[in-house]
């Protein structure tokens, strides 16, 4: 048995009067509180107790014992106490990351909702699209891609299907032609990413349900579907992106929707944390947060229903 444990049953037996009295608080049988005494007095070697038939009191050397074993066990006490205080409060530091285009897009325009529920609460938020290790990080939440999750550790939640849509600026079209198939799309210079390989498999589905995936290549590459999307409107070339981030730039036409029969849907997002039975109350908050926001239809699905349905504008 360990020394803090020792301490307890020292302190139990000279608070209830007995060993018998700390036996049945400790859900333990007195002959075994007795060995345990027994154990520390011949560890410590001194007499704690003066022991008689009826009764136990303790020696000088038990008095002072005592008096620093149960300052240090209500020290204990009050530690388990702060913590668990911290648990059922919505309060500390809270450390998110996120993929990074959408992070900035979609989450972090509500995080001022969020925190105003919780004045207490202090937030940290890496924008990244790199594989992050929450564990060794430190990290509490993590809203990612499903090609960005790969760690079986964790506990994920869906929050959105992540639809994408292969799209170009109107400029790039006149000068290079539109493709009719996903075949022609080796013929265009199509925007990828050089951190997920994944993301340049564009997955096609066909009418007899027979898939397709294209590898597409270009000479433009980028760490961010940020960069990708900056790209495509500056008439670089092709690239299949999230419908939450092009929206806005069909229904304006800086960007026109190419295939619209081939929406990929096979990707999502996700929030991500620690597996444990004690989830902190910050954390349970921000994740029911999210999944209030964005299940079951996401915010963008319920304003641009028609990109969702394939339904484009004409290049003009």
């Amino acid at each position: 048995m360990d020394r803090a444990s020792e301490m307890l049953i020292f302190v139990r037996c000279v608070e209830d009067g007995s060993f018998s009295a700390a036996a049945r608080a400790l859900d333990m049988t007195p002959s075994a509180i007795s060995k345990q005494i027994r154990r520390l007095e011949d560890r410590l070697g001194a007499r704690l107790f003066n022991r008689t038939t009826r009764r136990i009191s303790l020696t000088e050397a038990g008095r002072d014992f005592y008096d620093r074993c149960a300052r240090i066990m209500h020290e204990i006490e009050e530690a388990e106490e702060a913590v668990s205080s911290l648990q059922d409060q919505v309060r500390g530091t809270l450390r998110v990351t996120g993929t990074a285009a959408f992070a900035r897009g979609e989450v972090l325009p509500r995080i001022n909702r969020f925190l105003s529920q919780h004045p207490e609460l202090n937030m940290e938020f890496e924008l990244t699209d790199r594989r992050v290790d929450l564990v060794d990080e430190g990290i509490d939440v993590a809203i990612m891609l499903q090609e960005q999750v790969n760690d079986p550790s964790l506990v994920a939640r869906k929050l959105a299907v992540n639809r994408r849509i292969i799209v170009a600026s109107p400029e790039y079209l006149r000068a290079h032609g539109e493709p009719r198939t996903p075949e022609e799309l080796l013929d265009h210079n199509c925007l990828v990413l050089y951190n997920v390989s994944r993301f340049n498999d564009w997955e096609f589905e066909f009418d007899d349900g027979s898939p397709r995936v294209i590898h597409v290549n270009g000479n433009f590459r980028a760490n961010t579907a940020s960069a990708l999307y900056e790209a495509a409107l500056a008439g670089v070339g092709l690239a299949r992106l999230s419908t939450w981030l092009v929206a806005p730039r069909i229904r304006d036409g800086s960007l026109v929707q190419l295939l619209p029969g081939y929406t990929q849907e096979s990707s999502a997002y996700y929030v991500l944390f620690p597996q444990g039975r004690h989830l902190s109350r910050k954390v349970r908050a921000f994740v029911d947060f999210l999944v209030d926001e964005f299940t079951p239809l996401p915010p963008w699905e319920r304003e641009d229903q028609e990109l969702v349905k394939g339904v484009r504008q004409p290049v003009t």
